[in-house]
């Protein structure tokens, strides 16, 4: 091989290993035990040398095609120490954006890389304001210069020689055959099996798992999952109390509206539900969960005077996830969240469900809903959507990137409400706060931790305001008739030694309505998907045995299992068992400690992993079907 392409592949083989070996001194031996670094870096080389193969395609290309005359000209050795620059600078920039990637998820890039790049206003806005982007753009120019001025001699002496017919075939050969070769022999599977998250993570190449994300955005449930029988299924699911009775029987029904609880922890049922789903917050960070940091007061006021519930866990990693379990209680299905897919409008949601039977459904939310397409999915699903567009400018205290301040969203989402109460219709309210996400920046004075206050700032400021929406909506005349529901829409941090660490999906909830509920605590495990079909029974509406999840109140012991994912690992929580389906049918499973949720591996059993197929084969299938959308037209 000449000796310009080996140049390349040397350097390109040196900055990936460096990064790698950044981002494991980072990670720490307690996540990374040394005894798996040789693992970690011999795959990691693999890795390497498979995007390298795409990178030196062209190069072999070019120095196939460049004439014998040009090779010892001036400028062609200043054009080539310039593109050497850009590439350098370039690489360095992955290096460095793959860092703050791991810092906030501790993977490769991955699904949500991908996502980011559909919204470059917010994504890049946030950057600016986490990062001093400035500098570290002229320190990445610097080093690469540095660099480069040091490869420099050796590039320009390299392939002066004419190139012979042999080789200039050779060179358009190894174009060929190296993106192919890459294709055909790397896969990203390849990185799994040293039985550590973090270990799997670090073998591979940000670049490479980029580039698979990007192919496997969605992926169907039936070519890449375990199947079983569909009539099988139907039977296993019914057996768990699965019900999934048919909408065109509930909507025949006449809603309950009768006062009475019955089972209900309730004095009597409330009229109308406020539903604040907190932007990343983990049930660590709350003291009635056992933290001793002292960030959530008001919230841990809450829990005392209301229903805690202890042991909830989110379905997925990040906000469409949570917004899909929430609104359509339905286990999440491999690939994107259904918020973002086509064909998600007029599903059987809390919207399409409440409001024909005598409810109004808002969505708030602070930012620009455009963003992962919430407006459209909401508007779709019988929600009336307002977002940082429908807030006037006067009324905010405080914006960022992602939207204005927790305190602006709450004290218009309690005008619309007020608004509307004179009118006699109930309502159901989704608030989706946006606060406590990085830059975590907020109105200053609000809190004794000075904004920006990194997550504990943004935690404590979020508390703060949910604390001032619940008082000020104690002075509104709907107060006494209003459940109000806390929850969060996923953990602030998936990082864990496995794929799926339960710790990382455990979130907090809370019911507090103190002119209707005792305070008490709620102990059985549930899932996030469970909350839509309680809220339905605790409303007397009906439509909640149509979810796959499973009302809490409903007659019977509980059911207590959970769903957890993260885009292609599809987890199982039961028994203290948590069952993981992989793609090409992959199976595994691990004992999950109850005080610390940590895995440790154990063996399959076939009765879970069936039940785990059931859920996940029926949702992913039914939502591909049509069966999650609502069967008749709507009423005007």
């Amino acid at each position: 091989m000449p000796r310009f392409p080996l140049l390349v592949a040397i350097l390109l083989i040196l900055i990936f290993t460096l990064t790698r070996l950044g981002l494991a001194l980072f990670s720490g031996i307690d996540q990374v035990p040394l005894t798996l670094l040789p693992g970690v870096f011999g795959t990691g080389l693999w890795f390497d040398l498979a995007v390298a193969s795409w990178i030196l395609a062209p190069v072999c290309l070019y120095e196939a095609l460049l004439p014998n005359r040009w090779r010892a000209s001036r400028v062609h050795g200043v054009m080539r120490v310039f593109w050497l620059w850009i590439s350098v600078a370039l690489l360095l920039f992955v290096a460095v954006a793959e860092a703050t990637f791991w810092l906030e998820f501790s993977t490769r890039f991955n699904f949500i890389a991908v996502d980011y790049l559909l919204f470059t206003q917010e994504v890049i806005g946030n950057v600016r304001q986490s990062y001093p982007v400035p500098w570290i753009l002229t320190g990445i120019g610097i080093v690469a210069a540095a660099i480069t001025w040091l490869m420099a001699p050796t590039v320009l002496r390299a392939d002066q020689r004419p190139l012979r017919w042999k080789q200039r075939v050779g060179q358009l050969l190894a174009a060929a055959a190296l993106p192919m070769l890459s294709l055909a022999l790397a896969s990203v599977e390849q990185m799994d099996g040293s039985g550590n998250a973090y270990a799997d993570e670090l073998s591979g190449n940000g670049m490479f798992t980029f580039t698979a994300a990007m192919r496997r955005n969605e992926l169907d449930y039936d070519k890449f999952y375990r199947t079983i029988d569909q009539d099988r299924a139907n039977a296993i699911l019914a057996a768990l109390g699965v019900e999934r009775q048919p909408l065109s029987e509930v909507l025949k029904e006449a809603p309950h509206d009768d006062p009475a609880t019955d089972a209900l922890p309730f004095s009597r049922r409330p009229k109308n539900v406020v539903l604040i789903s907190v932007e990343s917050l983990s049930a660590s960070f709350l003291g009635a969960y056992g933290a001793k940091s002292g960030l959530t007061p008001n919230l841990d006021e809450l829990a005392r005077n209301g229903l805690m519930f202890e042991r909830v866990f989110a379905t997925g990693t990040r906000t469409v996830r949570g917004l899909e379990a929430l609104s359509l209680g339905t286990p999440p299905v491999p690939g994107q969240a259904i918020v973002r897919r086509p064909g998600n409008d007029r599903l059987v949601t809390l919207g399409e469900i409440l409001v024909p039977q005598g409810l109004s459904a808002y969505f708030f939310y602070g930012g620009y809903g455009y963003f992962d397409n919430l407006n459209a999915y909401f508007n779709a699903n019988r929600y009336d959507v307002m977002d940082r567009t429908d807030i006037p400018n006067e009324s905010i205290v405080f914006e960022n990137v992602w939207g204005v301040a927790d305190e602006t969203l709450f004290d218009h989402a309690i005008k619309v409400l007020d608004a509307a109460h004179p009118k006699g219709r109930p309502f159901f309210a989704h608030i989706m706060t946006v606060s406590n996400h990085r830059p975590f920046t907020y109105p200053q004075g609000r809190i004794d931790i000075p904004s920006p206050g990194g997550r504990n700032g943004a935690v404590k400021y979020s508390d703060y305001a949910i604390g001032k929406f619940i008082r000020d909506a104690k002075s509104k005349a709907w107060f006494d008739d209003t459940l109000f529901v806390v929850v969060a829409d996923h953990c602030a941090s998936v990082a864990g030694k496995t794929k799926l660490p339960v710790a990382s999906y455990h979130i907090p909830l809370i019911f507090y309505a103190p002119a209707l509920l005792r305070p008490g605590r709620y102990t059985p495990m549930m899932s996030q998907i469970d909350l839509a079909p309680t809220l339905v029974e605790v409303l007397g509406k009906n439509g909640d045995d149509h979810f796959f999840g499973r009302s809490v109140f409903e007659d019977g012991p509980p059911l207590e299992r959970a769903f957890i994912s993260n885009y292609q690992e599809l987890g199982y929580l039961r028994d203290g068992v948590l069952t993981v389906l992989h793609p090409r049918g992959r199976v595994e499973s691990f004992r999950v400690d109850p005080r610390t949720l940590a895995s440790t591996p154990s063996a399959v059993d076939p009765k879970l992993v069936d039940e785990a197929i059931a859920y996940y084969q029926t949702a992913s299938r039914a939502f591909k079907r049509g069966a999650l959308r609502m069967p008749v037209a709507r009423n005007p």
